[in-house]
């Protein structure tokens, strides 16, 4: 039987090491065996010490708890998920939990903080062995077209070259593109400010243009893995238009889940 006890600053402040030294030693009285694991808060610190029991069903939570709960727990089946007034249901629907989408924070109290074999295991590297058998450039096309579809969905395209009216408005491949009647996007992605040039400046404005010319809106811009000041420096020594071009950096990427090129 699995019973999770949170090990950070936050949750053994409040007695987290006492409420798990409790459940060991009940444990022990009853003949028990419990794998008792310190994994992370999952940052309801109000309901801290959070005491997580591993079910068939899920993850079932009881909190506030203190050492003097610890019987009356084991009482009422804690380990098997059984009723309490401490009880908090399946740890994953308290509504807290189930309003967020986490991405950075994943992973946060599922296990061992320190462990690498558990981040290891919950996929914590996959990104990281992707983005190494890709080329740069090819790298910052995959960040820019997960944050556009988290806005556009399904009208995200990858290397297409966008069509109006089954013209082409421009023989440049884009790299990321959304393809929405009245709504199209172009992005050219580079990977370092000294990619932006005077050519790819130009075919961004000539496709916005020749969008114009079918009577169809396309913002253009341009997405840099780089900060936002040699952005501007690079621009700024180009002669090429750059009004109404869009640009996305590293400080300002979580526009494009939010946010047309421009």
């Amino acid at each position: 039987m699995m019973v999770f006890v949170p090990c950070d600053s936050a949750a053994r402040s409040v007695g987290a090491n006492e409420v798990a030294d409790a459940i060991a030693g009940e444990a022990a009285r009853r003949g028990i065996d419990v794998q008792l694991v310190r994994n992370g808060s999952r940052g309801l610190f109000w309901l801290e010490p959070l005491v997580e029991v591993a079910t068939p069903a899920g993850r079932v939570a009881y909190g506030p708890v203190t050492p003097e709960d610890v019987p009356g727990l084991f009482n009422a089946g804690m380990l098997s998920g059984g009723a309490h007034r401490l009880s908090l249901g399946l740890t994953d629907e308290i509504p807290y939990l189930a309003r967020q989408q986490r991405i950075t924070f994943g992973r946060c109290g599922l296990g061992v903080p320190l462990s690498l074999a558990e981040y290891v295991a919950r996929d914590g590297f996959a990104g990281l062995e992707k983005a190494l058998a890709l080329e740069p450039s090819a790298i910052v096309e995959a960040v820019t077209a997960t944050l556009l579809a988290r806005r556009a969905g399904a009208a995200v395209r990858r290397e297409r070259r966008i069509l109006f009216d089954g013209v082409r408005t421009e023989v440049h491949p884009y790299d990321v593109t959304v393809e929405r009647p009245g709504a199209a996007e172009a992005h050219d992605c580079k990977w370092g400010a000294r990619g932006i040039n005077a050519d790819v400046l130009h075919q961004l404005d000539d496709a916005r243009a020749h969008a114009a010319e079918e009577g169809e809106r396309l913002a253009v811009g341009l997405v840099v893995f780089d900060a936002a000041r040699s952005c501007r420096v690079r621009l700024a020594a180009q002669t090429a238009p750059t009004a109404g071009i869009g640009l996305v950096t590293l400080e300002t990427l979580d526009r494009l889940a939010r946010d047309p090129a421009t």
